[in-house]
């Protein structure tokens, strides 16, 4: 990492809505530089430098990486809650699949694209979710459950393959977050929470790479 914060570049998938906008944001208050990837142009917070893409495309993400500078942070934010039906016993399998495109495979994606720009010190932080917690035997939202499971366990293999270039790893819970895909009644306030998950990323060091944290900086079990 640079040691001067207001030079760090920062890349937040799904900066248009939602926490990624937040984010967006609040590293832009830090005087970071900021780009995001968006479903459309002009989605994004103005000073970020956007870059369009549906997140099931793998070669347009590639792409992205082969256009970016040095990358400090990453934050693998886009994601989706999930087909509507979605239940053990009634599942919608092309949008599961559709699901996991987005949730689990794409942020992957992202990351192997950008890991060459990626000085060594850098960070690579991913949402994930309380619901994908294995101590919950709860089936609603299966999908969405399913696929932030599995990016846990693939994100913290990331941490341990990129470990010998001192690049930190971090899975997030955001909470219940008031946004479009939270709702009105969620809990826990979008530039709240935005604030707490770049204090993270600016001091996620090697001891707590691999682990899922609250966005308050509480560790959880996965």
């Amino acid at each position: 990492m640079q040691e001067n914060e207001g030079q760090l570049h920062i890349l937040i998938t799904g900066a248009g809505r939602g926490i990624g906008r937040a984010i967006a944001i609040e590293a832009l208050s830090r005087g970071w530089q900021v780009s995001g990837t968006v479903r459309q142009n002009g989605d994004a917070p103005q000073g970020v430098t956007e870059h369009l893409v549906d997140m099931r495309d793998r070669d347009r993400l590639r792409a992205i990486g082969t256009k970016l500078g040095p990358v400090d942070v990453l934050i693998n934010n886009a994601g989706v809650i999930g087909p509507e039906r979605q239940a053990t016993l009634d599942m919608d399998f092309d949008g599961f699949a559709d699901t996991f495109l987005i949730n689990t495979l794409a942020p992957l994606a992202m990351a192997q694209a950008v890991l060459p720009k990626m000085p060594d010190g850098g960070r690579i932080l991913t949402i994930s979710s309380q619901m994908a917690w294995m101590g919950y035997a709860k089936s609603d939202r299966i999908a969405y459950r399913a696929s932030k499971a599995a990016v846990n366990k693939i994100m913290q293999g990331l941490a341990t393959d990129v470990r010998a270039r001192q690049i930190a790893v971090a899975l997030i819970d955001p909470g219940w977050v008031r946004t479009d895909m939270g709702g009105p009644d969620a809990k826990e306030n979008a530039t709240q929470v935005a604030h707490g998950i770049l204090e993270i990323a600016s001091t996620l060091d090697m001891a707590q790479t691999g682990q899922f944290v609250r966005w308050t900086g509480e560790g959880r079990e996965f």
